[in-house]
């Protein structure tokens, strides 16, 4: 049981540390709306990653073949979202900056169940998530072990979720201190133009790579 547990954390610590496109949009949006927001934003991303644990310990080697033929369509799908996400933002933002755009009501944030779920969603389509997570079971001891214990595959997906929620929402706070050092509309145009840039180009890596 503690093989499956360290298994998981470290599993869930290695999926979700890379910081990629979701991680930049997770920040960015944090900034811009509010903790609480973010932080049910992380745990959608945390959900998608332990459920694909979850999934990845229970399916064992019947999984990964199963997947692959719809790793190329789901990355483009997760990229096309990121970069809508992107233009969005960026389009909100400078429409926000215009003179005289005071008098134009604002665009109402996102509540924190849609965020949760728009993470969710997005870390989804991402299969190769899964793939992961099925290569360090099979690799590892635990496929004679703890994949072949109902318990210990319960185990090990907590312990990835535990592990992922936690690096996420270290992302969300981080970007609620930037959006509190951030106040002015100047501050809130770069950040949201930045965001985008980056979130665009880690999207357009998505669909090159």
């Amino acid at each position: 049981m503690r093989a499956a547990l360290v298994a998981g954390l470290l599993a869930g610590f290695g999926v979700a540390v890379p910081v990629g496109a979701v991680g930049a949009y997770l920040v960015a949006l944090t900034a811009r709306t509010s903790l609480r927001t973010g932080a049910c934003a992380a745990l959608g991303v945390a959900t998608a990653d332990g459920l694909y644990a979850l999934l990845a310990a229970a399916g064992g080697t019947g999984l990964a073949p199963l997947l692959a033929p719809f790793a190329g369509p789901l990355r483009i799908a997760s990229a096309v979202v990121l970069l809508a996400l992107a233009v969005r933002t960026a389009r909100s933002a400078l429409r926000s900056s215009r003179p005289g755009a005071a008098a134009t009501p604002e665009r109402e944030p996102p509540s924190p169940a849609r965020a949760f779920l728009t993470l969710l969603g997005i870390t989804l389509l991402n299969p190769l998530t899964v793939l992961y997570f099925t290569a360090l079971v099979l690799g590892s001891g635990a496929r004679e072990g703890a994949a072949s214990d109902a318990l210990a595959r319960a185990v090990f997906a907590a312990a990835a979720f535990a592990a992922s929620a936690g690096w996420q929402l270290l992302l969300a706070s981080g970007g609620a201190l930037l959006g509190r050092a951030l106040t002015g509309p100047r501050g809130r145009l770069l950040t949201a133009l930045g965001s985008s840039t980056l979130v665009a180009g880690l999207a357009v890596r998505l669909l090159v790579g």
